[in-house]
């Protein structure tokens, strides 16, 4: 069973969202929280069940490519919807296979890219012309639509987080993406809570204002998923 505690906002009656972190290649761990999920759903049904992945599924890790390809065939996971967010990394990504800027590719390389060619098959040697076409095209699909952000009642699903004092709104792609500071500080109230992942730490950070649960799956951390209905909040790892 998972062990609540109270919840920094309330979802309406009958929802429930299970929100997981930076996945980075790591495959493994993330079907074994997937299975966690349904079993959870199975013992405790619930009216509606949201999926949401916060994103970073590339990079450092082994399986990049195979975690793609299990997103696009849709887990195994009885939720009514599931919601995948972009990352930095897969900005990173998208930049330097299909973008013009020509330094996008070293600084992929440099941030995990590697292992994410390594899972495609591809070899250092390939030039970044190249790439493109030895990725399977849903993949590169998958990438490209990726949402950015999504709103359920009181929460808002960020893969870095948000500029406070920026209406929601008006919130940038780029602090999204990739925000730390002044995010991370903040006490502000954003007239939201922010679920997010991209800055790793030991354990979940749960805040007024925020729910961080990015835990080093690569980094020999958890993959860890919170588990949010109406006030209470949870977590599963893996």
């Amino acid at each position: 069973m998972i062990e609540l505690i109270a919840a920094p906002a309330t979802l309406p009656p009958g929802e429930r969202v299970y929100a997981v972190g930076d996945v980075h290649g790591c495959l493994d761990r993330l079907v074994a929280l997937h299975e966690m999920i349904a079993e959870d759903i199975a013992e405790r049904p619930v009216e509606y069940a949201t999926l949401v992945h916060l994103g970073d599924y590339v990079d450092r890790g082994a399986d990049s490519a195979q975690v793609i390809d299990w997103l696009i065939n849709r887990p195994p996971v009885p939720a009514d919807e599931i919601v995948n967010l972009m990352g930095n990394h897969e900005h990173m990504m998208l930049s330097a296979v299909v973008g013009t800027d020509k330094q996008a590719p070293s600084h992929w390389l440099v941030n995990g890219g590697v292992d994410s060619l390594t899972s495609w098959g591809i070899p250092r040697s390939v030039p970044p012309a190249e790439w493109a076409a030895r990725i399977p095209l849903p993949h590169l699909i998958f990438l490209r639509d990726l949402a950015i952000s999504r709103r359920i009642g009181p929460y808002l699903f960020v893969h870095a987080g948000i500029r406070p004092g920026v209406p929601l709104e008006q919130q940038s792609r780029q602090d999204m993406l990739w925000i730390r500071e002044p995010f991370l500080s903040s006490a502000a109230d954003h007239g939201v809570v922010v679920v997010h992942g991209h800055t790793p730490k030991r354990e979940p950070i749960v805040q007024p204002n925020r729910i961080a649960i990015d835990t080093g799956a690569v980094l020999g951390g958890a993959l860890t998923c919170a588990v949010l209905q109406e006030d209470r909040l949870g977590f599963l790892t893996s």
